[in-house]
């Protein structure tokens, strides 16, 4: 089945994850936006014929908070792979490019040193207008994954 992605015109070959068991990381901060990114993410898994026993989901309070909990979840080994959901919006302080440098390089070195697939979710933009045009990311984190996953 193919399905074009409406904000970028992208056709997607959706992969079979019935065999498949994630774990999404969602961040409650700017949870109107992140609530909507793990909609997505759930929506483009369940086209991916991935059984609902087989996600798990778990929220931690920030975007910053999102690597420390993705690698106890892959040093557990019961995942094949995972999904970072998030949402920084820029702000008046370097705070925003603190954040976002955390989470993207916390999000790589688990996919390194932990060896197994991360799909990034994480949004940083400038403003909630730019983020509520995004929500579709979570779905591209989700199928990104669980691409991955699936190589051999």
């Amino acid at each position: 089945m193919q399905v074009k992605n409406k904000q970028k015109n992208k056709t997607y070959e959706y992969l079979n994850g019935s065999e498949k068991k994630a774990c999404i990381i969602v961040a409650r901060w700017n949870g109107e936006i992140t609530s909507k990114l793990l909609e997505s993410a759930l929506k483009a898994l369940k086209k991916c014929k991935m059984p609902e026993k087989n996600i798990r989901v778990g929220h931690v309070s920030g975007s910053v908070e999102i690597p420390f909990a993705l690698h106890k979840l892959a040093q557990s080994g019961r995942y094949d792979f995972l999904i970072a959901i998030g949402c920084v919006i820029r702000g008046e302080t370097p705070h925003f490019d603190y954040v976002c440098k955390i989470a993207q390089e916390g999000v790589l070195k688990v996919m390194i040193e932990d060896n197994i697939p991360v799909g990034f979710g994480v949004l940083s933009v400038n403003n909630i207008k730019q983020a509520r045009a995004r929500t579709h990311v979570g779905g591209e984190a989700a199928l990104a994954a669980l691409e991955l996953s699936l190589l051999k």
